[in-house]
């Protein structure tokens, strides 16, 4: 009896809820993935997670009713992300995540929240990486899963020696160390790498692509999706968007596209 009128509660609180009902849910928690490894947007620091991307999740959160404390962080890897939407690891994932036709295909998004730019970080001395164009011959790093490695594999496949890390830290001490000549993957975490480096890395400062941040969410829910977008619409307008950008990238030249920033967020809703 009790475990049928458990069932019966669950499948009440589904009715009202913002997302597939699961374990976390019947404890009133909702689950994030974010990435761990990436300093200025997500990254787990003693225990606690901080960065642009964990903000823009907590404002989200918060809109549909979450408070802090209700959070369960998952980290979500780059080519585990699609996974955890189809399996229900998580209800939504905020983690440098490209909107791309391809992803399209599996899982939805709402957003986008940002728009980067594919970039190149290089050690501070370097003088001879001033842009994508001098790439010819040299040693890149970038992270497995990424559209970064994709687009680096369809451009400058003939040109690069191309490295693939399962995160950046590994990409930023492989240049540390001399093994690669350069990183590249969005503007935006190479400033939180750059930031994270005190000043013994660089971002080049030439974007090469157009880097869509979504919200990734199941495939097909364009009710999460609604909602999700006026979290982040009303982000942008009470000024919150534009403190985190500035927050998480103190210390660091780095400023937003213009051009392409803030987006409008209208993915995923039909």
């Amino acid at each position: 009896m009790l475990r049928r009128a458990a069932a019966a509660i669950c499948a009440l609180a589904c009715v009202f809820a913002v997302s597939a009902c699961g374990a976390d849910d019947a404890d009133g928690k909702v689950r994030i993935g974010i990435k761990f490894d990436q300093p200025g947007l997500g990254f787990k620091k003693n225990g606690t997670y901080v960065g642009f991307d964990v903000d823009v999740a907590k404002y989200i959160a918060k809109k549909l009713g979450y408070s802090e404390d209700q959070i369960v962080w998952k980290e979500a890897p780059s080519k585990q992300r699609e996974a955890m939407l189809q399996n229900g690891d998580v209800d939504f994932i905020v983690a440098t995540y490209s909107i791309t036709d391809e992803r399209k295909k599996v899982v939805s998004f709402a957003g986008p929240y940002f728009v980067a730019g594919q970039d190149l970080l290089v050690r501070k001395d370097e003088t001879s990486i001033k842009g994508p164009e001098d790439l010819n011959g040299k040693r890149l790093c970038s992270v497995t899963g990424s559209t970064s490695a994709v687009t680096v594999k369809e451009k400058f496949a003939n040109e690069v020696q191309l490295m693939e890390q399962p995160g950046y830290a590994e990409c930023a001490t492989a240049l540390f160390s001399g093994i690669v000549d350069a990183v590249t993957t969005d503007d935006i975490i190479l400033a939180g790498l750059a930031s994270a480096s005190r000043g013994r890395l660089r971002v080049v400062g030439k974007p090469f692509t157009q880097e869509y941040y979504g919200v990734g969410i199941k495939k097909g829910d364009t009710q999460l999706a609604t909602k999700i977008n006026n979290a982040i619409a009303d982000m942008i307008q009470d000024g919150s968007w534009k403190r985190a950008i500035a927050d998480n990238t103190k210390g660091t030249s780095y400023t937003p596209n213009a051009k392409y920033n803030p987006p409008e967020p209208t993915e995923g809703e039909k």
